[in-house]
Order: structure tokens, then C-alpha cells, then sequence
């Protein structure tokens, strides 16, 4: 790989949602031009005038930034090969269609739709290839203008060579397709609007792009590309197809499997560096065939092309998780914070960010710290300190697995006995007089281990297991004091409300 002359291209279209299947494309490719200190390319593919929409072009834009997917050319920077959305570069198409037209490589093809049709029928009737009889290949140039110029529709097709067409795939081999199989195909609908085979090519080759990186849903499309690139005498890319990512059913990824759209994975908290660390293993994996976690720098200095392998790939979320909780472990607790706060603000128990004052903020940090050991993504903080904010008696009181815990005879004189120590208590619980207590009343009761801790946990947060207590009072406690959107419970208050309800 010429590592000076190496560019690549992610080149969407703007019709919706990026995906994961699109996004471990444009991640390939990145790391592709980052391992060669190449080139990378976006170019938006927008000739669908019906579907290409505006905020998903910005959504693309916002998706990519986030995933760190800087380009090099492309929309908001320009470049030397500007314009890069497709919609701006019509003219350039058109004037590559003459060059075709006139030098016989192309010609019009003035077959109805009615007519293709019928072709087709034929073909499937006599069992042969459903492909253009290319009977408009004869028209003579003159009759063909003359029939032009009257305003006859049509399209402009390329005139296929008669040898095979062959390219060299990295991931899968040397591939070859014979030439009747492609025929003759369309470049220019009757409307006048260029096909995708025809613009990816011609701006593939305008761009100077070397190696194309797609998914392998374009294998049969590149014979087509192929041809094009020959007839205008432009050297033929390097191309790379990647496997289809597939579900847990083995059948093709869809919405059916879950979340698959890089704004879903980035509402619910995965952070980005570990959705590029779990989209960079679909289908390529480390030299030493053990390590699985990697920053994008150690990313850019292992990817080789030479190592994505062609077989299906699977997503498996509980694997992406797993790398999210590493990567949540890692991150800087000022950034969690930040990244955390917004779904608690959207619940209504937090105020603004920009209201929030120096003690609650720093309240928050601990509630966050206590958590998040024990979450696979940021949205699931909301639903593990619910118990915080909102504490439901009857319901902790009604739960099937503790009503058992709490009718024991041991549990009610534990229970009274910490009710008692709690409402003689001054002021605010510490972590230190919680220990005494426990202490005291495993002396008086009798009770110890579950017994003793059980029915106190189940008093203050309504389930039998959860944080440790020493991290968990100081949450009541200092919460109960802050000027919040819902009232936190202090110690006195869940205990005097399970208690004495």
C-alpha cells in the first residue's frame, strides 16, 4: 500500500439514520487513510432528490464527528475535488456523458418501459439471464440524433467490451464477471438523471480515490463501475467488500435486533470510543488474536485491510456492553458527569445544568460514582437511583421477595429497633453511627448477616440488595438538604415512612 498516495472515501446517502453496517464502513476507511497517513474523503451521495433530506445530512455529520471520524475533504471543509455533495456536481456528469456519446462508448437507447419489460419476460420464459438484448447497441448515429432532436425520450447506456471484466477484491480475492452478464447497463435515466454505478465512478475517479471500502451488498455492482472506469481508460481502484453484519438469528441486522442506528446507541450512553472499538472487531481482529479492547490510535496503528476477513459478522450487544462498561470505567468522572446529568434533568429531578449549583453538582458526582459500576450504558443510571429520588413504600412493602424477608419475626425487631435509634437521632446519619447502630442491634437481637442487613435495606431503598451503605447514607443525607425538583428522602424520613406510614 503506497502509503503517500492511499485515499479512501466514506460516501453516504442522506435518505436516513446512520447505521452500524454504514458507520464500521466509514470507520474502515478512516483507519485505512490514518494507518497510511492517506487521504479521507466524505462525499455525500444526494441524487435521490426525493429522499435525500437536509437534517439527515447534518445528522450523518453530527454521527461522524461524535464516532471522531474526521475527514480530510468533504462538506464544511471543501477541498481540491469541491463539490462534495453529488447534487452540486450534475454538470460535471453531463459533460463526461458527451465525452462518452461522442466517442461511441455510449449511445442512446430509446426503449420504452413497456418494451424492457417485455424483454424481461421473454428471458424468464426461455430460462435465460434477465439482461438488456442490447437491440438499440445498432441504431445509427445519425437516426439517433435525428430522433433526439425531436424530443424522443431516452436513455444513454454503456457499451459494454466483449472481455470479461475482472478486479481484485482485498478481502475476497481476484473476482471476474463475464461481460453478457453485466450487458449493456444504463448510465443516464430517460428524466436525465445519472445512476448511482455511473456519478460513484466518475467521482471515485475525479477524487483520485485508490481503494474503495463498502459493504459487500456493491459486489455486483463493480463489474458495472469496472466498465466504466475502462471506457473512460482510468485506472481501476483497489476494492475491499465487508461482510454483512448480521443479528443474533443469523438473518441480516435490522431494527427487529435492536438499536442499530448510531444516534439510538448514542442516545441510551454508549460512549463512542467503545462503539468503534466493538464496530472495528466486525470482521477484523487483533495480530495476536487475543486483544480486544483499543483506542482509535492503537486502532490506526494495527487495521490492515489484509485481515478483515469475508465471513458474515454478528453483532452481539452483550459484547458491546461489556466493552462500554471498560470504557464507562475509564473515562474521566467530570465527563460521565456531564454526559449523565441530561437524563436525570429530562426526568425532572435534576434542574438545568446551567442552574445547578457547586453542591449539587458534586452531591450528583457521588450518586453517579455509586452506580455506574453497575451499568452496561449511561441511560440506566435513571432506573438504578430511581429509589433516590422517588421511594414507594407500598410497593417495596407489596414486592414478592420481600414481603417473606419482612414478616419474619427477626426482621420486625431489627426494623423497630433501627427506627427507634433513628428517630432519637439529632441530625444527619453518619456512615460511622450507621456501623454502631448495626452493631448494637445485631447484639439485641440476635439477628446477623442478611437477617440484620435485609430488612434495614429493604427500609430505605425497597429492594434487599444494592450499594453499600457506607456510599449509599451520605446520598440521603446530603440530597435531602439540596433544593431539587423531588424532594431526597433523608434517613429519619424513609424509615419514619416505612415504619409508620
Amino acid at each position: 500500500m503506497n502509503t503517500k498516495k492511499t485515499r479512501v472515501r466514506f460516501a453516504p446517502s442522506p435518505t436516513g439514520l446512520l447505521h452500524v453496517g454504514n458507520a464500521r464502513t466509514a470507520l474502515y476507511n478512516w483507519l485505512v487513510a490514518r494507518h497510511a497517513g492517506g487521504q479521507y474523503i466524505l462525499r455525500i451521495e444526494d441524487t435521490d432528490v426525493e429522499r435525500s433530506k437536509g437534517e439527515h445530512e447534518a445528522q450523518l455529520i453530527e454521527d461522524l464527528h461524535w464516532l471522531g471520524l474526521n475527514w480530510d475533504e468533504g462538506p464544511e471543509i471543501g477541498g481540491p475535488h469541491a463539490p462534495y455533495r453529488q447534487s452540486e456536481r450534475l454538470d460535471i456528469y453531463r459533460q463526461h456523458t458527451e465525452k462518452l456519446l461522442n466517442e461511441g462508448k455510449a449511445y442512446r437507447c430509446f426503449c420504452t418501459a413497456e418494451e424492457l419489460e417485455a424483454e424481461r419476460q421473454k428471458a424468464i420464459v426461455g430460462h435465460r439471464p434477465q439482461v438488456y438484448s442490447g437491440k438499440c447497441r445498432a441504431i445509427a448515429e445519425s437516426d439517433s440524433d435525428a430522433r433526439a432532436a425531436t424530443g424522443e425520450p431516452f436513455a444513454v447506456r454503456l457499451r459494454v467490451p466483449g472481455h470479461p471484466l475482472r478486479f481484485h477484491d482485498i478481502v475476497r480475492g481476484d473476482v471476474e464477471f463475464a461481460s453478457e452478464t453485466v450487458s449493456d447497463p444504463i448510465l443516464v435515466r430517460s428524466s436525465g438523471v445519472p445512476v448511482y454505478n455511473y456519478v460513484v465512478t466518475i467521482d471515485d475517479a475525479l477524487m483520485e480515490i485508490t481503494h474503495v471500502v463498502r459493504g459487500d451488498d456493491h459486489i455486483s455492482n463493480t463489474p458495472k463501475q469496472v466498465a466504466i472506469y475502462e471506457a473512460f481508460g482510468w485506472p481501476v481502484p483497489q476494492f475491499a467488500h465487508l461482510s454483512t453484519i448480521l443479528g443474533s438469528d443469523r438473518e441480516r441486522l435490522s431494527k427487529r435486533h435492536g438499536a442499530t442506528s448510531i444516534a439510538s446507541f448514542r442516545e441510551m450512553g454508549i460512549l463512542p470510543e467503545a462503539l468503534v472499538n466493538y464496530l472495528a472487531l466486525l470482521g477484523w481482529g487483533a495480530k495476536d488474536g487475543v486483544t480486544e479492547t483499543f483506542t482509535p490510535q492503537e486502532l490506526i496503528r494495527e487495521f490492515e485491510l489484509e485481515r478483515v476477513t469475508a465471513s458474515p459478522a454478528v453483532f452481539d450487544f452483550d459484547k458491546l456492553h461489556w466493552l462500554n462498561r471498560h470504557y464507562l470505567k475509564a473515562a474521566n468522572p467530570e465527563r460521565i458527569l456531564d454526559l449523565a446529568w441530561p437524563y436525570f434533568e429530562k426526568a425532572g429531578l435534576l434542574p438545568a445544568r446551567s442552574n445547578a449549583d457547586a453542591e449539587t453538582v458534586q452531591w450528583f458526582s457521588k450518586l453517579v460514582a455509586l452506580f455506574l459500576p453497575s451499568v452496561d450504558r449511561l441511560e440506566q443510571l435513571l432506573e438504578k437511583a430511581q429509589f433516590i429520588f422517588n421511594f414507594e413504600v407500598s410497593g417495596a412493602k407489596q414486592n414478592a421477595e420481600n414481603v417473606p424477608i419482612l414478616q419474619s419475626e427477626s426482621a420486625q425487631k431489627v426494623l423497630s429497633a433501627f427506627a427507634q435509634r433513628v428517630h432519637s437521632n439529632g441530625g444527619a446519619v453518619t456512615p460511622e453511627q450507621f456501623k454502631t447502630w448495626m452493631n448494637e442491634i445485631k447484639s439485641e437481637t440476635g439477628a446477623k448477616g442478611k437477617d440484620l442487613f435485609h430488612p434495614v435495606r429493604i427500609a430505605l431503598t425497597g429492594a434487599h440488595s444494592g450499594p453499600e451503605f457506607d456510599k449509599l447514607i451520605p446520598i440521603f443525607e446530603e440530597g435531602s438538604r439540596l433544593q431539587l425538583p423531588v424532594h431526597v428522602l433523608s434517613m429519619r424520613e424513609r424509615v419514619e415512612q416505612f415504619v409508620n406510614p
